[in-house]
This record gives C-alpha cells, sequence and structure tokens, in this order.
C-alpha cells in the first residue's frame, strides 16, 4: 500500500514538472490600455464589435422576456370565458 502510494506520488510529480511551459504572449496591459481610454465609448461596448452583439443581443432577450412576462400575466388574470 505505501509502495503504491509513493510510486503515484513520483509519477504525479513527473508529470507536472516534466510538461513543457506555454509561452502565452500577456496581452493585460493592452486590454487595460484599451478599456481605460476616454473615446466616449460606455466599458461594455469598448471591446468592439462582439460586444456590441453581444449587448444587443442580451437587450432583446431582455425585452422580448419581459414582454412574455407581461403577456403571461395579463392571460392569468383574465381567462377566457367557456361557452
Amino acid at each position: 500500500m505505501n509502495r503504491s502510494l509513493f510510486a503515484l506520488q513520483q509519477v504525479a510529480r513527473r508529470t507536472i514538472s516534466s510538461t513543457a511551459p506555454r509561452r502565452v504572449e500577456n496581452k493585460v496591459a493592452q486590454k487595460q490600455k484599451l478599456f481605460q481610454d476616454d473615446n466616449g465609448l460606455p466599458v461594455h461596448l469598448k471591446g468592439g464589435v462582439a460586444d456590441a452583439l453581444l449587448y444587443r443581443t442580451t437587450m432583446v432577450l431582455t425585452v422580448v422576456g419581459a414582454g412574455y412576462v407581461v403577456y403571461e400575466l395579463v392571460t392569468a388574470a383574465f381567462p377566457k370565458k367557456k361557452n
């Protein structure tokens, strides 16, 4: 039991320490500069076309959802009469 635990620790240590490090460019400074520029845009639209699309989609879904809730409340408040 003890031997298998030691072997598992050794394998885990080898796996973690032997992986090649990723070389990813740090883009934090670029993003900070972009979002801190005073260009008259609100912060939720400074990311470009993707942010604008996500914002508009969210607003459309919010308005449609609110309209549907109002519709359901009205139909629940005034049920149809049976003949």
